[in-house]
């Protein structure tokens, strides 16, 4: 029986997930960046790390099919399906408050933030704030190298589907990002769930 979770805007959510389970992460309205952890289960210290996984896969995105790799290069995920355009960065640290500061908000949610509360509610902490794999996030390359904020390409009801290697604990949040299109041309931010598939005995 498959259980849903929806998580509100601006919002983080963990889940865990057992070796050989599988969890569907949903744009439910389309157009919404979601962050997205991975952590070992029994050791947080031991996390997905983007630079490894960018260094495994010799490319800057992961495609349907490819595994995505820990701090210690070990795979603990599989992009097993993927509906959307297959668009997602790699590149870009979570948002934090010091990042919203600097654009002149004195408060405002971030997904910095979100990752610790979501584990928190798990008895949880993180060594430090990994690099998220941004899921469906569009975040291209200027000739110049300048990196270029496009809305995503993510319509309602696509999604991706995340198989675990090993026993994890994944965190998704809900960008809050509403200065910059990052969740569309509307700078909205917007509710996304997630469905956990099988959990094996």
């Amino acid at each position: 029986m498959a259980f849903v979770c929806d998580i509100p805007a601006r919002a983080g959510k963990a889940a865990r997930v057992k070796a050989g389970g599988a969890i569907r992460l949903i744009n439910t309205l389309g157009s919404q960046v979601v962050d997205t952890w991975a952590f070992n289960a029994a050791d947080t210290s031991e996390f997905m790390s983007m630079e490894h996984t960018r260094v495994m896969l010799g490319r800057v995105s992961p495609r349907k099919g490819d595994k995505l790799f820990s701090n210690r290069r070990r795979p603990m995920l599989v992009l097993e399906e993927d509906t959307s355009p297959g668009v997602h960065d790699t590149l870009r640290a979570a948002c934090d408050p010091e990042r919203y500061r600097l654009l002149g908000f004195s408060s405002h949610a971030s997904c910095a933030e979100n990752l610790t509360t979501a584990l928190a509610e798990l008895g949880l902490t993180a060594p430090h704030n990994p690099c998220p794999l941004n899921m469906f996030e569009n975040c291209p390359v200027g000739e110049d190298g300048a990196l270029i904020v496009v809305p995503p390409p993510v319509t309602a009801g696509q999604y991706v589907v995340l198989r675990a290697l090993i026993d994890t604990v994944v965190v998704f949040s809900s960008c809050p990002m509403d200065v910059f299109p990052t969740n569309g041309p509307d700078c909205t931010p917007k509710p996304i769930a997630y469905e956990i598939l099988e959990t094996p005995a």
